[in-house]
C-alpha cells in the first residue's frame, strides 16, 4: 500500500470504505445511512449524536465499527449518579509514596461511546466539552493530550423520555451531525428478528481500518475539490439560519430563535467532501451539501416556543431554507 500514488491510492482507499460498509453490515441490518454517517465522523474527526428509541441498533452499530477499526475504544455508560471524575480521571493519593498519581480515565481511547449521554446531567456532559473540542483533559493542574484520531460517538434518547436530560447548547455544536434514526421497514425488521432469533449465529468482522489508513483517508477527503460557488452556497445556507427575514423565509423564519454557528459551515465542507469521496469522486456537487444539510444543521437551528405549540421541527424549517436558498442565487 505505501507504493500507492495517485489514481491507484485513491481506487484503493475507495475499495477499503466499501469494505468497512460490508464489514458493519454483516452484523447491522438495514442501517446504511448509519454507517454512512458514521464513517464520515471517522474520516473527518467529527464527532457524532446519534438519537432514536431504544432498539434501533445504534450501540451496536458503534460497537462493530470499532472492531473493524483497529483503533483503542471505550465505551461509557451514562447514568444520573455518574461523576465527571468518572470520565477524565482523579487524582488518587499512593499511601506508598505519600503522593498523588493521576488515574486516567475512560476518555483516554481513540473511539468513546457515549452511550445515552443524556441519561446524566449537565455538569456529566460538560466534562466532554475540553475532550471534543481540544482533544485534551485537565486533571488538577496538568493537561494532557489525548491520542489522536479521538472521536466520539454518542448515542442520547428523545427528550420526552423520562430521566433525560437536554444537552447544553455548547456542548450540542461540538458535534459535526446529529443523526436521528426511525423504525426499520417491515422486510428489514423480519431479516433481523430472524437473525437475532438463532442463538448460534454469530457472525464475526474483520479489521479493515488502522490509524496509518484512517489519515491517509482523511488526505484524500481532503483533496476532494469544491468550487468557490458551493463554498458561498454553504455559507449562504448557514445565514439563511441567521437572518431568515433576508432569504424571504416568511412563516418558517419566524419560528428561528438562534441560527447555525460557524462550525455549522466547517462540518458541512468536510461532510460534503466526504460524501463526494464515498461516491467516488474527486469533486462535490450541490447534491452532497444537500444530502448532509440536515444532519449537520438539525441541533444547532434553536427553535422558540411558538416552533413547539405548533409542532414545528428543526428540519422542518432547514427543508424550507434548502428550497428558498439555491446554488442560482449565489
Amino acid at each position: 500500500m505505501s507504493n500507492l500514488v495517485g489514481k491507484e491510492k485513491t481506487a484503493f482507499y475507495h475499495q477499503k470504505v466499501t469494505d468497512v460498509i460490508e464489514e458493519v453490515g454483516k452484523v447491522v441490518l438495514g442501517q446504511h445511512y448509519l454507517i454512512n454517517r458514521l464513517l464520515i465522523g471517522l474520516c473527518t474527526e467529527g464527532h457524532i449524536l446519534l438519537e432514536g428509541v431504544p432498539g434501533l441498533a445504534k450501540t451496536l452499530s458503534v460497537n462493530t465499527l470499532a472492531q473493524v477499526v483497529d483503533l483503542d475504544f471505550h465505551r461509557i455508560q451514562f447514568t444520573p449518579d455518574l461523576l465527571p471524575s468518572d470520565l477524565v480521571g482523579t487524582m488518587v493519593y499512593n499511601q506508598h509514596s505519600g503522593e498523588f498519581v493521576v488515574k486516567k480515565g475512560p476518555v483516554f481511547a481513540n473511539m468513546i461511546l457515549a452511550d445515552e449521554i443524556n441519561r446524566s446531567p449537565a455538569k456529566v456532559q460538560s466534562a466532554l466539552l475540553e475532550c471534543m473540542q481540544e482533544r485534551q483533559v485537565t486533571i488538577g493542574e496538568t493537561s494532557y493530550q489525548l491520542d489522536r484520531p479521538f472521536l466520539v460517538l454518542a448515542t442520547q434518547n428523545p427528550l420526552e423520555q423520562e430521566g433525560t436530560y437536554p444537552l447544553p447548547e455548547a456542548q450540542v455544536d461540538r458535534f459535526m451531525m446529529k443523526v436521528n434514526l426511525t423504525y426499520l421497514d417491515k422486510e428489514t425488521e423480519l431479516q433481523v428478528m430472524r437473525r437475532v432469533s438463532n442463538l448460534e449465529h454469530k457472525p464475526e468482522v474483520k479489521t479493515i481500518l488502522n490509524k496509518t489508513d484512517i489519515y491517509a483517508l482523511r488526505e484524500e477527503i481532503n483533496r476532494v475539490n469544491i468550487s468557490e460557488s458551493l463554498e458561498r452556497y454553504i455559507i449562504e445556507l448557514i445565514f439563511a439560519t441567521r437572518y431568515p427575514k433576508e432569504y424571504n423565509l416568511g412563516e418558517e423564519g419566524n419560528y428561528i430563535q438562534y441560527g447555525a454557528s460557524t462550525r455549522a459551515a466547517i462540518h458541512m465542507n468536510r461532510a460534503s467532501k466526504a460524501i463526494a469521496f464515498f461516491n467516488k469522486r474527486d469533486f462535490v456537487l450541490p447534491e452532497d451539501i444537500k444530502e448532509v444539510a440536515l444532519d449537520v444543521l438539525n441541533h444547532r437551528v434553536i427553535l422558540n416556543y411558538e416552533a413547539e405549540a405548533e409542532g414545528i421541527r428543526s428540519s422542518d424549517v432547514i427543508a424550507e431554507i434548502l428550497k428558498k436558498v439555491t446554488i442560482n442565487n449565489v
